[in-house]
């Protein structure tokens, strides 16, 4: 993205103007209590939370208590008392059908990091929950219940049907939305919807009634993809193509009036479709077949049926035998060609997926077998020319798991062009936000070239469309949209008078139909004066999967501005796929499927939240049980920090240590310039990573903010502050510089847990209760101020104290000094390099393990420095640690010599190898490469061994 690298608020203004919204109570927003936020909400249950200080790690069971805790004081719902623009998700409803998944877990995920976040940057924060009712699934799981009691659907009448429908939804229709909590999902659950609440419905109907009587929907009978099985039609993102072992069977088409030789060969992998041909088509620069276009050709097994020969630059000379047959009653494709040029179509198939009365003697006949006996009969009359194995790409039902069958079939339809032009528009002007960019030109692509979108379905669950026919009238000719039933007979009864009859469509809208409509309908659209739709819409940002831009998103766009007139968000974020930790999507058939649930009882939420976060958007995410692992043991590491922290903050009772310690603040330049070195540099590293993280939320790159505070917190927190902060609190004797770092110790974590908590929610409320004196829960304390002051000296101070300890320890890993020995150093460097060295001389000596009545501090070398160790931490600073003090310098002669020559006669041995002709030549190159490796590691070790045993002989000499 074009500001990736620009911090400045202006710049930031222009990628999210809500975010820097002026902190204003709107006129409209209700004044709540201050009851949520006081201490006594926290302090009323205690018993929810468990410390640090009795818990010997952070319990996972802990999360749903945790939870119900959270939602039991309000916190999810938007509050108005910090002022600020509202922030504002709609939740992609997931079908009510649905067990969660890892996608599930991945939108979960990020978008209560967003809305956590938001809401501690004090927006009034929505996260709007609800599920859809997934027409085709839910109809499949309630007939597969059904069956299991021996009814079959027709045995039922509709409404005897959808009751039955309606029941398994209240028994089993909450499962998700309870997954979906235990992810920690921060949702007003008290606005929950359905998309077939009341609500809904009545704007689905209005919607329709809307579009119609502009003139952009209508009835015809079209191409559509049909299921044969499920006996409706599905759309483009219900049909999955999987590639298939198949067949490409090569005919004879005699040409009218030729002799036998007049002939045209053409591939298919669909013979049985042959009785819908209308055509043959060529290409017009195929001089093969010119001789052939403008005649006619007899399609075999139809009793001498004629089509003409045409020519077409969509026919493709390369692929087959450049001959196209054109069915346009079964084949997308052809469909288009034979509209274009204004030829017939022909459906040879029935809605069951057998032939019909156009295949004569095959009808009846299921498709696939008739494809077969259609074979054996061309091979019998000699117009089988041949048939060659061919990988099929096939289009099965996402559902049912059936071929789906290009079919002709009256259906209701959108005209979707003029509403696509308006949805351009939206990104063109910058109001829309597509996040990653590049996602902006398939949006665009697919909006220019949009079909007219089929919105029946043939279903008996779902939204039932409102459009009534008259008894005894042609149903293309008179029927009646209308908002109820009563109304369309009031509509009736004025044209036909009061004893007419009318009778409703049987089919209910496409279950995107409603879903389009999502981010207005749950506020309450289409009345205008719903409190929820003035205060929450237009919502601001919709985070989904990128698989679902075209399908989903895209209509939203469309709808949004059509009923509202304006865009219903401001920014798309689209996430990727998780995939496996091989990179393979995950399937049951290949065994690599993730549960999230049992994920969540092995490693803990947050640590699966942690793993989910870590991609980048618009990416497909590889998830590993290593990565799982790893943030698990990051819990663990929060877990132990709160745990030393706590241990050594002073008693909750003891108020004059408290009042010493909250007194202490580090939020002007003076007061950090007062701090000793490791403090400054903490809390400036605090301040630095405070801006760069929010900066990251701010632009929704939530990976970046993630390993930043991962980083900081893991390597220069807990590995260093921490360990740093011992000499202050168990040997200084000196209590104000134990105070100083108790307080620093509190700020830096307490700000941490802040930071971390919209991606590990449990952990961070968990450990933030347990620290005192808080006076409100985490999740809604406010967010870290930014801008704060910042030591850079201490930066590079500190680096600079580091890189000599780093020195330190390295030596004594090479020379294997018992872990528990305390060695001698003398620090070499100028006088004020010293000054600052020196003054953590208990730092260095803790840190590096050196005696620290044997740490000394010079400018010039020690005289003992040709018997030391000689270490360069950086420019201006070194160290001369004494051999004498790490080893025995004759026995490590010794080791080191009968070391050496091991690996002499090793490396020998791999160069004869490598000398060898035959071993070259004959070996597979993985092997001889892997000995070359080898050989070269040798040799380097070889050198190092031989510096250093020189070394030690020089001292032994002198």
């Amino acid at each position: 993205m074009a500001l990736a690298g620009t911090s400045s608020s202006a710049c930031l203004r222009r990628l999210n103007p809500l975010l820097f919204s002026a902190h204003r109570r709107p006129a409209w927003a209700p004044r709540r209590a201050a009851r949520r936020f006081c201490a006594a909400a926290v302090a009323s249950e205690r018993d929810v939370f468990t410390s640090p200080e009795v818990a010997k790690s952070f319990d996972f069971t802990n999360e749903e208590r945790i939870y119900k805790w959270w939602e039991s004081q309000g916190f999810f719902k938007p509050n108005f008392e910090r002022g600020g623009d509202p922030f504002v998700i709609p939740m992609p409803p997931p079908n009510v059908t649905g067990s969660l998944h890892m996608g599930h877990a991945m939108f979960v995920t990020l978008e209560d990091i967003m809305v956590r976040y938001f809401r501690m940057k004090g927006r009034p924060a929505l996260w709007l929950p609800g599920t859809d009712h997934a027409g085709i699934a839910t109809q499949l799981v309630v007939e597969k219940m059904l069956a299991a009691e021996g009814i079959k659907k027709t045995d039922l009448t509709r409404e005897e049907f959808t009751r039955r429908v309606w029941e398994w939804k209240e028994k089993y229709g909450s499962t998700i939305t309870n997954q979906i909590k235990r992810l920690g999902a921060s949702c007003d659950w008290s606005r929950e919807h359905f998309t077939l609440d009341e609500q809904l419905s009545r704007a689905v109907v209005e919607a329709f009634v809307r579009l119609h009587e502009k003139g952009l929907i209508y009835q015809g009978s079209y191409l559509v993809n049909w299921s044969p099985n499920l006996q409706t039609a599905v759309s483009d993102l219900e049909v999955e193509y999987s590639e298939e072992p198949g067949n490409l069977y090569f005919i004879k088409y005699r040409v009218a009036g030729g002799s036998r030789d007049d002939f045209m060969t053409i591939a298919t992998t669909r013979p049985e479709t042959l009785f819908g041909d209308v055509a043959i088509a060529v290409n017009p620069e195929d001089a093969r077949y010119a001789k052939y276009v403008g005649k006619l050709a007899i399609v075999p097994l139809t009793f001498g049926r004629h089509v003409p020969i045409i020519a077409d630059r969509y026919v493709d000379p390369e692929f087959g035998t450049g001959v196209l047959k054109i069915s346009p009653g079964h084949d997308h494709n052809d469909y288009h060609i034979a509209r274009k040029l204004g030829l017939p179509i022909l459906n040879v198939m029935n809605k069951d997926g057998t032939l019909n009365d156009v295949a004569g003697l095959y009808s009846g006949m299921d498709r696939f077998e008739a494809r077969e006996k259609l074979w054996s009969e061309l091979v019998e009359t000699n117009l089988a020319v041949k048939k060659e194995p061919y990988t099929l790409r096939v289009p099965r039902s996402q559902r049912g798991g059936e071929v789906i069958e290009p079919l002709i079939s009256k259906q209701w339809f959108v005209t979707m062009e003029p509403l696509a032009e308006k949805a351009l528009h939206a990104v063109e002007k910058g109001q829309l936000t597509i996040l990653p960019e590049r996602f902006e030109k398939i949006y665009n692509h697919w909006l220019t070239n949009i079909k007219d979108w089929c919105i029946s379905r043939q279903l008996w669950w779902g939204h039932r469309i409102p459009v009534w026919y008259i008894v005894g009238k042609k149903c293309e000719e008179d029927y009646i949209v209308a908002r109820s039933a009563e109304e369309a007979l009031a509509k009736a009864q004025e044209n036909y008078g009061k004893s007419v009859e009318i009778y409703q469509d049987p089919d209910v809208l496409d279950t995107w139909f409603s879903s389009a409509l999502w981010p207005f309908s749950t506020l309450g659209w289409p009345d205008l004066s719903s409190e929820d739709f003035k205060h929450f819409y237009p919502a601001t940002v919709l985070e989904t999967g990128h698989d679902i831009l075209f399908f989903w998103v895209a209509r939203m766009v469309m709808m949004g501005i059509e009923f509202t007139g304006s865009v219903p968000f401001s920014y798309v974020y689209l996430h990727g796929l998780i995939r496996d930790s091989e990179g393979r999507k995950m399937s049951k058939t290949l065994g690599n499927v993730i549960d999230p649930l049992d994920t969540i009882k092995e490693y803990g939420t947050d640590a699966l939240r942690f793993t989910l976060s870590m991609g980048t958007a618009g990416q497909d995410l590889n998830l590993s049980t290593e990565r799982l692992t790893s943030n698990k043991a990051f819990t663990n590491k929060l877990w132990n920090a709160g745990k030393f922290l706590l241990q050594n903050l002073p008693d909750r009772s003891d108020a004059t240590a408290w009042d010493a310690l909250l007194a202490n603040k580090f939020d002007t330049e003076v007061s950090l310039q007062k701090l000793p070195l490791p403090e400054s540099w903490v809390v400036t590293g605090l301040h630095e990573l405070i801006d760069k993280v929010s900066t990251s939320y701010d632009k929704f790159f939530f990976g970046d903010a993630a390993r930043e505070i991962y980083d900081f917190f893991w390597g220069d927190f807990a590995d260093w502050y921490i360990e740093a902060s011992k000499t202050r609190l168990y040997h200084s004797g000196d209590d104000s510089a134990s105070s100083m770092a108790q307080s620093v110790l509190l700020y830096v974590f307490e700000n941490i847990l802040k930071l971390l908590h919209p991606f590990m929610p449990f952990v961070t409320e968990e450990l933030w209760q347990a620290l005192p004196h808080r006076k409100q829960a985490i999740i809604v304390t406010p967010w870290p101020v930014t801008g704060l002051p910042m030591n850079s000296l201490s930066i590079k101070r500190f680096q600079n104290l580091q890189s000599l300890i780093r020195g330190i320890r390295n030596v004594r890993a090479e020379y294997s000094v018992e872990p528990a020995k305390r060695i001698s150093a003398s620090v070499v460097a100028a006088v004020d390099v010293l000054e600052y060295i020196s003054k953590e001389k208990q730092v260095l000596a803790l840190l590096s393990k050196l005696d620290v009545q044997s740490v000394h501090f010079s400018e010039s070398p020690p005289d003992d420095a040709s018997q030391s160790v000689h270490i360069v931490a950086d420019e201006g600073l070194e160290a001369y640690l004494p051999l004498a003090d790490m080893v025995d310098v004759s026995e490590e002669v010794k080791r080191l010599s009968k070391r050496l020559s091991k690996m002499q006669a090793e490396y020998d041995s791999l160069l004869g190898r490598l000398n060898s002709e035959s071993f070259v030549e004959k070996a597979p190159e993985e092997i001889v490469r892997g000995v070359r490796e080898k050989a070269s590691e040798a040799e380097e070790k070889i050198s190092l061994t031989k510096n250093r045993l020189a070394f030690l002989q020089s001292t032994v000499s002198s």
